[in-house]
């Protein structure tokens, strides 16, 4: 039996490592995922973009803001005049957070009264801000102690007011749930057009197709529609429970968002054909189909925000459809926007669906001819 046993597993391996195609599914995945999950997937916050409004001419102002410069966190990207210049920078996401100090910080901390420190943060991604608010914490706790101990002050001198914008209470589930809507409609759009055409060819119904007047083209379609159906369904149906089970809210126009599903779904089910196409089994389209999703999720700033990564891998994430939709649900759902405001991020899904299915059309007419 042990000899039997050891002849399979000779046999297995001789046959895996002999195909070239299986070589590389053994090596290249690995190795590409293994690259995205050690510099994509991470928590840690560096180079955090704030802008400051100092009202104070003293030094203790300009003492604060000093360890924020001279941290590598904090990158301090511009020093305003006015209070409204603050909203301009964060809603442009140029800047995470703002730092407004009191007119008053100076002399209040040198008559032993309380100082106020304004800390304005982007909340729409709740993880973030959560993160660099920990971070402030620290330098302004440090700055507090040696003040302290510095002018013999028994009580912490300086008081932090905080408010996050777009999501006041930091809640993760504002900030999880829209991204769910595109997670979902990825995954269940890749396996639904991942498996079509290779399920015909191994069942052996595609070459009856080459004996019908049907096209290419409307082959192709035929495959398209019912995916775009079922996913459009998944998403309308994850949608309506983000905003009335899970009480997130919608604030931004419904036509935005109606739209960007569209663009996302084109481009999703192009990119699933595309695959289904190359695979000659429902193994290999499954297989694709994984390769394609695990980059795609982590790369699309679900989890961790793309500014993060490293700039080779943000280049990468340029053409993850996911990484739009991304965008397009939190700015809708949670930043009011509209059509306008998401503008920029309708013509690359629409980009990246026309490719994928030109090239799934090539594919599906090389294999039919």
């Amino acid at each position: 039996m042990w000899r039997r046993l050891y002849a399979l597993v000779i046999k297995e391996l001789l046959a895996l490592l002999r195909d070239k195609a299986s070589r590389f599914v053994l090596i290249g995945p690995p190795l590409v995922q293994l690259l995205v999950f050690g510099y994509a997937a991470t928590y840690d916050l560096n180079n955090i973009p704030f802008v400051v409004y100092n009202e104070d001419p003293g030094y203790a102002s300009r003492e604060l803001l000093a360890r924020f410069d001279g941290t590598p966190i904090f990158r301090r990207i511009a020093t305003l005049q006015s209070e409204e210049l603050i909203s301009a920078f964060i809603d442009r996401k140029d800047a995470l957070m703002a730092i407004h100090i009191d007119r008053q910080f100076t002399r209040n901390l040198l008559s032993g009264r309380t100082g106020s420190v304004q800390v304005i943060i982007d909340g729409r991604n709740s993880n973030t801000a959560a993160i660099a608010l920990g971070y402030v914490n620290s330098i302004l706790f440090a700055f507090d102690q040696e003040w302290a101990a510095t002018h013999s002050m028994p009580n912490p001198p300086a008081n932090l007011v905080l408010r996050a914008w777009y999501n006041p209470n930091l809640l993760s589930r504002w900030f999880v749930v829209p991204g769910i809507i595109g997670l979902l409609t990825l995954v269940v759009t890749m396996l639904v057009t991942a498996l079509s055409i290779a399920r015909e060819r191994e069942t052996g119904t595609y070459d009856q197709l080459l004996v019908t007047p049907l096209r290419p083209l409307e082959v192709l379609l035929g495959k398209v529609i019912p995916g775009f159906l079922i996913g459009a369904v998944e998403a309308s149906f994850i949608s309506l429970m983000a905003v009335l089970w899970f009480r997130v809210p919608f604030t931004g126009s419904v036509l935005a968002l109606v739209l960007g599903l569209f663009l996302f779904l084109f481009s999703a089910i192009g990119v699933g054909l595309m695959i289904s196409a190359l695979s000659a089994t429902q193994q290999q389209g499954l297989l694709g189909a994984f390769l394609f999703l695990v980059p795609a999720i982590i790369l699309s700033g679900f989890a961790t925000p793309i500014a993060n990564m490293p700039q080779a891998i943000q280049y990468v994430t340029l053409a993850d459809p996911l990484r739009y939709l991304m965008v397009i649900l939190r700015g809708t759902f949670l930043e009011g926007d509209g059509i306008a405001e998401l503008s920029s991020q309708f013509w690359p899904l629409a980009a990246i669906g026309l490719i994928s299915m030109l090239t799934a059309s090539l594919f599906a007419r090389r294999k039919m001819y």
